[in-house]
């Protein structure tokens, strides 16, 4: 299975275990996720980007202090916004978050239902696939030569037939370097690989 169908298998476990959304951001780095997978009610994420609530919610504050998995009635964190109870006015009235990997790319996933409290068997699946996605969209340590030389010639600007003559290689050849560098940085375009390419520190 490719990591593409991967990440959809696990999204695809996610929507059936959480009824009324969830929201997974993967690898946390310099206050904003690499990537990151949403489907909470449209009205309740316009709420909360336009009241701030990223910075003081208590599920992400819970998130970055320690790993593991947590249901909302239990979180041992503050609420003084009252974002829980706002968040059960718009239908999350259940909740569950769960944190895994280093602090220094933490990954930090929200699920939501409205008729109950997530059972233990349902936390245990949610954390296991949470962690397979942590682990599908590690973002890889370096890329080739080759790679990092075709994203420079887009990054320049040049066309493909430009780049190829450039690096004196067939236009077909530079076309196999980018398909090659989309998929090491599972990236749907090459216009998002070389902005991942950046972000991930890789050129």
């Amino acid at each position: 299975m490719s990591p593409r169908a991967d990440i959809n298998a696990a999204l695809r476990t996610l929507n059936r275990l959480t009824p009324v959304g969830y929201f997974v951001g993967l690898h946390i780095r310099f206050a904003a996720p690499l990537m990151q997978f949403q489907t909470y009610p449209e009205q309740w994420s316009e709420f909360y980007s336009s009241n701030g609530y990223a910075l003081r919610d208590p599920t992400i504050a819970w998130g970055f202090s320690t790993t593991g998995a947590c249901r909302w009635s239990n979180l041992p964190v503050p609420d003084p916004f009252s974002i829980l109870k706002d968040a059960a006015d718009h239908g999350l009235v259940y909740g569950l978050t769960t944190s895994h990997g280093p602090i220094s790319s933490r990954t930090i996933a929200s699920f939501a239902r409205d008729d109950r409290e997530f059972t233990d068997d349902e936390i245990q699946e949610i954390s296991t696939t949470v962690r397979r996605l942590h682990s599908i969209t590690e973002p890889p340590a370096s890329l080739t030569k080759a790679q990092k030389e075709a994203l420079r010639c887009i990054a320049e600007g040049d066309r493909h037939a430009a780049a190829a003559a450039k690096l004196g290689i067939t236009e077909s050849a530079f076309k196999a370097r980018l398909i090659s560098v989309r998929e090491r940085l599972m990236a749907r375009t090459t216009a998002e690989a070389l902005q991942r390419a950046k972000e991930y520190r890789l050129l």
